[in-house]
This record gives C-alpha cells, structure tokens and sequence, in this order.
C-alpha cells in the first residue's frame, strides 16, 4: 500500500511548514486524490462528505496556483451553502494562505455590506454564500472578473436550499477560462447535472461511502415518553464526558430546551437561523473551547460544523430521514476518534426511527416491539457493520 506525504504530492515547502504547525502531518484520503489533479489545474468533480478533509484539498491547491501580484482581486471564489461553513473554511485557509502571502475574506449575510467589502475589495480569496456574494456584486462591491478558480462547496446542499439561480447568475460574472471544483455529498440527478453545467472535462473522485462515520461511531436508542424527554437527556449528559451536541427539529424547540437545561445548571447554549452572526460565532468558540459542555442545534445551523473532541451526538428529536441520521451522527467519531450517536425515541416514533435503523443497517434486531418498554433505558447499541451488528444491552442510562 503507497503511503502519500504532502511534498510528494507536489505541495511547496511553505505550505507543508504551515500544515506542520497545525499538527497536519499526512494527507487525508479525499486529498490524495485531488491534490495532484487540482494542482494541474483540472476540473474536478468530488463526492465527498463534511469532515473528509475535503477543504485543504482545495485550498492547498488554490494558494500554490494563485500569485500575490494580482491586479484584480478576488482570484479564486469558493461558493458554500451557509454561513457557518464559510467561516469554517476561512479559518481551513488562512494558515496556508498566509504561507504564500494571500489573503482570505468571508461574504454572508448577518454582517454589514460596508464592513464585508472592505476585506473583499483586498482578498485574493474570497469564501461566500450565494445571496450575500450576489447582493455583493450588484451594487458593484465586488469584482468577480479576476476569479480564475471556482470551488462549489457542498454543492448539494446548495440546491437543497434553493440556491440554484444565485448560483447561475454568480457564474454568469465569472471568466468561462476558468478552473472549476465541485465538492458534494452526492454527484447523482440534479446536482451531478449541475456539476456537468460547470465544469469542463473533470475529473471525477469518489472518496468515501456516505455509511464511513456512521460505521465509526457506536449507536444507542432510547425508548422515552414525551414527559420524560427532558429528564432522560439530563441523565445522559450527566454520566457520559465530553463535549455534546444535541439535535432538536426546530429554532422553538432548541431554545425551550436550552431553557430547561439551563435551569437545571447546565453549561448549554442553542444555536439556530434566529441568532445573529456574532451571538452564532461567540458560541460556537465557546463550545470548541470547551467553556461549554453542551450545543443545541437545528439541522440547519449545525451544516458543516466542524468541531474536533465532539463525543456525544443526541437526537433529542429524530432525524427526518436517513442521510439526516447520517449527517447528524458524522459530527462525532472522525478520524478514528471513539463517538456514540444517541436517539431518544418516543413511542409513537418507534416504527419511523425502527425502518430507518434497518435501512442503515445499525442493527438486524431493532423492533417496534423492542422499544416498547415505558422506562427509559437502551434498546441496543451497535459499532456499525464494522462490529458485527452484536446487540448489546445495556444498564439504565
């Protein structure tokens, strides 16, 4: 088996010193594979989820093309779905970036047009969502016709939220003479389309099966009734160390249950669309210090976070579907870290929750009827088919 480091996959010695610092010693799968492509210049299409190592596969490749003396700026724009994953992929950048002299800049809405153009008006880089990027460009704040690197990040997500025209009239600013990376999930139907409309003669990686952390991680699901949800998920984060991440269907919901906890004398917060842009980020630092033990999100507000040492993901209420299951518990057990992905399952949830364990395969003896018993405790816990699919009881939690 070839063991890859990153000079032998033509990264400059700037670069690798600037990875090092990080503790970034090897290259992840994701960037084995486009590193050499990218770094020729080609178009390339990616399957490739959250948490792969999928942005240093892009913009170790950008900062090495791109060259301090450009006249007009930005040189390379990267498109993502949502504000938090901008800010994510600044932070993945601006190490690197400042390697080779350039400059990273963020565009998305919940801050001032007059304070975002004055960092893009001098960024060689420029990491935006497609309204505020669009908004941008029509009051004439940004000049889109010096990119010479388009990256779609999280491509498919990007359409599941409707951006689609903001995104065609964005590449409408941009020179056609143009490298063009599209990162996703999934490369299937309307966004492998989209892919196709974009790029010209790519490359296409598929780098690792959307099960990969689902397979890491440990799962566990609670039976509960309705009244009992709050009390169940208090115990649970009493006996289990490390950092949590809850799941609540909506805004409402996760701030009623940052409530309840709170007065209850936990460390929690809530994070959702509601917030503004600096109360998201003010917390968001604060959970990835440590400072606090416990996040709760909605779907939408945790897209793309990023978060290393996360060990508990908690479906306080279930997924609406299985790629939801998959993308919630892929927050935890990264990078062979040890993670537990927990769902506390009402009863008239249990059939939903039972068909979609039985779709991912978590387990072969997940019943309707084995989650009938009315005091809170684990139905089965599972390692994914890496484990054996053993089931495994387990004392009250």
């Amino acid at each position: 088996m070839t063991t890859y480091d990153f000079p032998s996959l033509g990264v400059s010695e700037p670069v690798v010193r600037a990875l090092e610092a990080r503790g970034i010693m090897s290259p992840f799968p994701v960037q084995v594979l486009v590193l050499p492509d990218a770094s020729a210049g080609r178009d390339v299409m990616a399957k490739s989820r959250t948490g792969s190592g999928k942005t240093l596969a892009f913009a170790i490749p950008i900062v090495e093309r791109l060259t301090r003396d450009a006249k007009v700026r930005p040189q390379a724009l990267i498109l993502v779905p949502t504000r938090e994953l901008a800010a994510q992929v600044v932070e993945e950048f601006e190490d690197v970036a400042r390697a080779k002299g350039l400059h990273v800049a963020a565009a998305y809405g919940g801050v001032t047009i007059q304070e975002q153009s004055r960092g893009v008006t001098k960024a060689d880089i420029l990491v935006a969502t497609p309204g505020r990027l669009e908004d941008l460009a029509e009051r004439r704040k940004v000049n889109l016709g010096g990119v010479r690197i388009l990256v779609l990040d999280e491509a498919d997500r990007m359409l599941d939220m409707g951006f689609a025209p903001q995104v065609a009239a964005i590449v409408k600013r941009i020179p056609s003479a143009r490298q063009t990376m599209f990162f996703s999930a999934t490369l299937d139907g309307a966004v492998g389309a989209l892919a196709s409309r974009y790029t010209n003669e790519p490359v296409r990686h598929e780098v690792a099966a959307p099960r990969a952390t689902v397979d890491e991680a440990e799962h566990r699901f609670i039976p509960v009734t309705e009244h009992k949800k709050v009390d169940a998920l208090i115990d649970l984060l009493s006996r289990e160390d490390g950092r949590a991440l809850v799941f609540t269907r909506t805004k409402r919901g996760a701030d009623r249950l940052a409530s309840k906890l709170k007065a209850r004398g936990l460390a929690v917060a809530a994070m959702h669309g509601d917030l503004t842009q600096g109360q998201r980020e003010r917390t968001l630092a604060k959970f990835r210090k440590g400072t606090l033990s416990t996040l709760i999100a909605t779907d939408v507000a945790a897209r793309g976070l990023d978060v290393e040492g996360i060990a508990h993901v908690i479906n306080y209420d279930p997924p609406a579907d299985d790629n939801g299951y998959v993308h919630r518990v892929g927050r935890t057990a990264r990078a062979g870290a040890a993670g537990i992905g927990v769902t506390l399952v009402t009863p008239e949830q249990q059939g939903d929750v039972s068909r979609m364990a039985a779709r991912l395969q978590l387990s072969d003896e997940f019943t309707a009827e084995g989650m009938s018993v009315a005091p809170p405790r684990v139905v089965f816990s599972s390692r994914g088919r890496k484990a054996g699919m053993r089931r495994r009881p387990r004392a009250r939690v």
